[in-house]
């Protein structure tokens, strides 16, 4: 019988991960810095079977610069979606050349140190993607709405899996040098094949979550304003008084008019980068005053208006549940059930029918 290491496995699932992105399971196109990280996942998983499958010791150097790439990459991955402007890549290409450079050249120069680089490596991206995970889902403001609270699920997961991958090569390394490798296909099957499966799953929902880049992005006034003067940008009125709640009155009025206008909650691509745009405030402003004004997150705020439509839908016409979902804003179904379920805390399915004349 063919000898088949579990890495392998690994690898044929995030490549097949990879090919339900490509394909568009869930709508839209693949987000390119995730797409790469779960390529990155499998491929190390292909190298790491023959590493200690096999015992083909050529393949280190190559283990050791696409882990060096790898943490570097899932932090600018979710980095993107932190950036109210993700077509700004400058910030983020430093991250994902130093490290593979560096290692590099220590092959060439002075390999002793890579080990303790690479470990330092993930735990200095794993901690900087903790910190980011600080903000809680709204610091997400690239991330589609309805994926909000997925995304930032799977930042916090990735966090988790880098600062444990780099204490696993700790504990490798010591195992090497105490005991000569005894335990060390043990924990190479037990927990960095499970970190790297993990981490091509979080990849996955973060990606699914991810809009669309390409699409151009809608036009920032009213369709009265915009007829008038195609220039200008809708303003979110700040008021005049000091007090903070009647600012975030403000803002909030503002926002449920633009809603109510311009029905934004019904596109499926928003995020709250491009909402905060549309009232030409800051982000973390806009969140924060949605927030203190309702004590919940953008994303909430968002969903609870497309729960909203969704209903009215549901209600007052015979379209399928699915073509509900879609006009309402919700891209997946699963968030689509959740959210409703959240609001009303019953299906659509069931929510229809219950409301049906008898």
């Amino acid at each position: 019988m063919i000898f088949v290491p579990l890495p392998f496995v690994v690898a044929l699932i995030l490549l097949l991960l990879a090919l339900r992105l490509v394909r568009g399971a869930e709508g839209g196109r693949p987000h390119a810095l995730f797409l790469a990280l779960i390529l990155a996942y499998a491929v190390q998983s292909v190298l790491v079977g023959l590493r200690w499958g096999y015992d083909i010791r050529a393949v280190q150097p190559f283990q050791a610069l696409l882990a060096s790439f790898i943490a570097p990459l899932a932090y600018a991955a979710f980095r993107s979606l932190a950036e109210d402007d993700a077509q700004r890549p400058a910030r983020l290409w430093p991250h994902l050349l130093l490290p593979p450079l560096t290692v590099a050249a220590l092959f060439l120069w002075q390999p002793a140190p890579i080990g303790p680089v690479i470990v330092t490596l993930f735990l200095a991206y794993g901690g900087a993607l903790g910190w980011l995970a600080r903000r809680g889902p709204d610091g997400l403001i690239g991330a589609r709405l309805d994926g909000t609270l997925r995304s930032y699920r799977a930042l916090v997961l990735t966090a988790a899996a880098l600062i444990g991958s780099a204490l696993t090569d700790m504990l490798i390394s010591l195992d090497l040098d105490v005991s000569g490798g005894r335990y060390t296909p043990a924990m190479i099957a037990s927990f960095n094949m499970l970190a790297l499966l993990v981490l091509g799953a979080a990849a996955a929902a973060a990606d699914s979550a991810a809009p669309d880049r390409e699409a151009p992005p809608a036009p920032l006034a009213a369709p009265d304003e915009a007829a008038a003067n195609p220039d200008q940008k809708r303003t979110a009125p700040e008021g005049t008084p000091s007090d903070e709640s009647a600012q975030d009155a403000a803002i909030l009025a503002a926002l449920g008019t633009l809603m109510a206008e311009r029905r934004l909650y019904t596109e499926i691509d928003l995020d709250l980068g491009r909402l905060a745009r549309r009232l030409a405030l800051p982000a973390r402003r806009l969140s924060q005053a949605i927030n203190r004004t309702h004590g919940i997150s953008v994303s909430h705020y968002v969903n609870d208006l497309r729960v909203a439509e969704a209903q009215r839908l549901l209600a007052g016409t015979d379209l399928p549940v699915t073509r509900v979902m879609l006009d309402a804003g919700f891209l997946t179904k699963s968030n689509f059930n959740r959210e409703f379920r959240r609001v009303t805390g019953t299906s659509p399915t069931a929510w229809r029918r219950e409301r049906a004349p008898s």
